[in-house]
């Protein structure tokens, strides 16, 4: 397990057999993440549609709204970008989304309960499932 601060991928129930993730490259300690451009989603925010989690862009610094939400403009942002990883804003979650290869990441060295998302259960499907 690595310091803490590094980032590796969540362990999976549901994939047994472990996944890799080709971008914990831009998520390394000490790179600069673009600071967000607004105080909410920036699809949302224009339409005066409220959101639930937001999600920010780690290559370009885009904030949008998390699966859960009517936008899905996090998602939305990484099909027209190819950007691949966003990580959570929510204050109570640490933890970053690998749009390419699907998979969670998070900090190691941390408690396996402070790993999981809000609603990721135990199956290993992720909160939107």
């Amino acid at each position: 397990m690595g310091a803490p601060g590094q980032w590796q991928v969540a362990p999976d129930a549901g994939r047994p057999y472990g996944r890799a993730c080709a971008h914990l490259d831009l998520l390394e300690e000490g790179r600069a993440v673009p600071a967000p451009p607004s105080a909410g989603c920036s699809g949302c925010l224009p339409r005066g549609l409220p959101w639930i989690r937001l999600r920010q862009c780690v290559t370009c610094g885009y904030v949008g709204c998390c699966d859960s939400s009517r936008g899905r403009h996090s998602y939305a942002h990484h099909v027209e970008s190819g950007h691949p990883v966003a990580v959570s804003l929510a204050p109570d979650e640490d933890w970053a989304w690998c749009f390419h290869d699907e998979v969670f990441l998070v900090r190691a060295g941390r408690n396996a309960a402070d790993r999981r998302p809000a609603g990721h259960g135990t199956d290993g499907r992720p909160p939107w499932e």
